[in-house]
């Protein structure tokens, strides 16, 4: 209950449609359980056992209520037909007609208000967990699979909606509609009624035995449902890699064991789930026959009770089957919304580690320069950087060197707070960055990184992602500095060309172009270039490089590169190996030394 309740609290903008819910399934309680009451005089008419009533009956305490009421009805049944039978009957007919009318209609208007709840919960779930996926950090998604992040807000939401909201509906309707219902049986027959609820605990406690294990096989299936949603994102992701290497049967395989148990997790929940509404309508049926014994005892041997009154009373005793089957099968889905729920809640409530601090800085300037005071860092239990000490003064461009993995690329995420520092501190202008906001912190800092990220969308809006107010003159002069202009105006729409899933209608140099436009536009002062030309043939390279060196001038530049002919000019050069510094100087200085520097240069001229 406790997953319930949080749940619930999404429920609050929407608590108008809640009690008007309430309201219309009260009524609708109600009228159920008096539709079946008005079915007496009208058998008593068909059997021709009620006497016509031509005083007007006296209300003499709550003992003789029944009887009070049924001989109201049969006096104004007596005021409108006299002796005619058939009027009688016509005026009883439309009674039922009417109050079976109302029942249906307060259903109709419960079910419509219940509806904007049930669907604006729904929303509001989604766009907080997609609110919390865009704010968690970088290193949350590390560890968990994007397949199971979107299954948790697509069908874990769903599930949520159609098992705890559901209970929304019953929670109010089907138990007043039973006690509503018990009381008219309690006013047509105590001790049958009492006879009824001998019964009633032994097949609740039966029914209960069969969802104890619910929950756990509702796990196991959401758990499998986010496996194979990853493998197909996977698989969409690397279809060129997969074909290359004539891998399908391999992913086939992957795909198909994780849907062969999905399809048995699926059948054991669906199999007990599906248990609970036959099992509640026998056991029902069995109360229902064994009611017929003891009531038509009652009525043919003991003479307590007349053959309209058991009439109408078995109907009642079989309108509450339906509201008890309802509730049956609301606690199995109980169990399975809870599972679902948790996932939800476990994204909702994770703790977001890159957040703004209480008193967080707004810094719309950049001033002195960046500074890393002998930070270390680490991805879970493998370092990466190492009591790192760099300074980087402002307008000048630092390049960071080294083998794969000595930690440069690193560096961007640290400086970008992609990641925080586990030791040490990175200081803008002598401000620790965990001070600042983040949104100012980013907003000085434009970015291109090694793997083109391009959105489903057109050229122009990819480009203007970082300053979405910029004009289209503004776009073309970014895109002629990152050498896209031209490729652009060959497409069909030009600007507004829509690029495809990931920018897939453009090559890999394409992309990067346009990555790199929109760091342009952006115009920070602080641009961080993570291996910016790598995706680039010979002739882009050089046309980009110049353009980027332009840009670069009077501005804080990062670049991590491993084409080292791209970072000749750069004012700064550090060489890295396993997350340390080894040396540091001009592109001249560190050939002069004759060191590791000498050594990459080499080796990359000889390849």
């Amino acid at each position: 209950m406790d997953y319930f309740k949080k749940i619930l609290r999404f429920a609050k903008p929407y608590s108008k449609y809640g009690y008007l819910n309430i309201f219309f399934n009260i009524l609708y309680a109600l009228f159920s359980a008096l539709s079946f009451v008005a079915l007496i005089p009208m058998l008593d008419v068909l059997f021709k056992e009620s006497d016509r009533m031509y005083e007007k009956p006296e209300y003499t305490g709550i003992s003789s209520a029944k009887d009070y009421l049924q001989d109201t009805l049969n006096y104004q049944v007596t005021q409108v037909a006299g002796d005619d039978q058939m009027i009688a009957l016509v005026l009883v007919i439309s009674l039922v007609i009417i109050l079976f009318l109302l029942k249906n209609f307060f259903n109709y208007a419960a079910m419509y208000f219940i509806t904007y709840l049930r669907n604006g919960v729904l929303r509001d779930v989604r766009d907080a967990m997609y609110k919390k996926i865009t704010e968690l950090p970088v290193s949350f998604f590390t560890e968990k699979r994007k397949g199971d992040v979107i299954a948790r807000i697509t069908s874990d939401v769903l599930e949520i909606q159609h098992s705890f909201l559901s209970i929304l509906e019953l929670i109010v309707r089907e138990p007043l509609t039973i006690l509503f219902t018990i009381i008219v049986m309690f006013g047509i027959s105590t001790k049958l009624t009492l006879f009824v609820f001998i019964f009633i605990p032994i097949s609740g406690m039966l029914i209960s035995r069969i969802g104890k294990s619910l929950k756990k096989q509702s796990d196991r299936v959401q758990e499998e449902q986010g496996h194979f949603l990853s493998i197909i994102e996977e698989t969409l992701g690397g279809l060129r890699v997969i074909k290359a290497f004539n891998a399908e049967s391999r992913f086939n395989e992957r795909f198909n064991d994780s849907t062969h148990r999905f399809f048995n997790f699926s059948n054991t929940l669906l199999n007990r789930q599906n248990l609970a509404s036959p099992t509640s309508e026998f056991l029902g049926i069995l109360v229902i026959g064994i009611l017929l014994w003891f009531g038509g005892k009652m009525v043919l041997v003991d003479r307590t009770l007349d053959a309209s009154s058991f009439i109408a009373y078995m109907g009642l005793a079989y309108n509450i089957l339906t509201p008890a089957k309802s509730i049956s099968k609301a606690s199995y889905g109980v169990k399975k919304g809870n599972a679902a729920a948790e996932r939800v809640l476990e994204i909702l409530e994770t703790e977001n580690t890159i957040s703004d601090a209480a008193n967080a800085i707004h810094k719309d300037t950049f001033e002195k320069g960046i500074t890393l005071e002998n930070v270390s860092f680490g991805y879970a239990e493998d370092p990466v950087l190492a009591h790192f000490t760099l300074d980087i003064p402002k307008g000048t461009s630092v390049a960071l060197v080294g083998q794969s993995g000595s930690g440069k690329s690193t560096i961007a995420n640290l400086v970008t707070r992609f990641y925080d520092v586990n030791h040490g501190a990175i200081r803008i202008d002598g401000t620790d960055i965990r001070n600042l906001s983040l949104k100012s912190l980013r907003s000085l800092m434009g970015i291109v990184t090694q793997d083109s990220i391009l959105f489903n969308d057109t050229v122009a809006n990819n480009i203007k992602l970082g300053k979405q107010d910029a004009t289209m003159e503004e776009i073309i002069e970014a895109a002629k500095i990152a050498n896209a202009y031209d490729f652009i105006m060959d497409l069909p729409q030009q600007f507004e060309t829509n690029i495809g899933d990931a920018g897939g209608k453009l090559s890999g140099g394409q992309k990067q172009r346009l990555s790199i436009a929109r760091a342009v536009l952006k115009n920070p002062p602080i641009m961080i270039l993570d291996e910016a030309t790598s995706a680039l043939d010979t002739e882009s390279e050089k046309l980009v490089q110049t353009a980027l060196e332009n840009m670069m001038k009077n501005r804080t530049s990062i670049v991590i590169a491993h084409r080292l002919s791209t970072i000749q000019n750069a004012d700064k050069i550090v060489v890295m190996q396993k997350g340390k510094i080894v040396e540091q100087g001009t592109h001249d200085e560190l050939l002069q030394a004759k060191n590791m520097y000498k050594k990459l240069v080499d080796m990359q001229s000889f390849d």
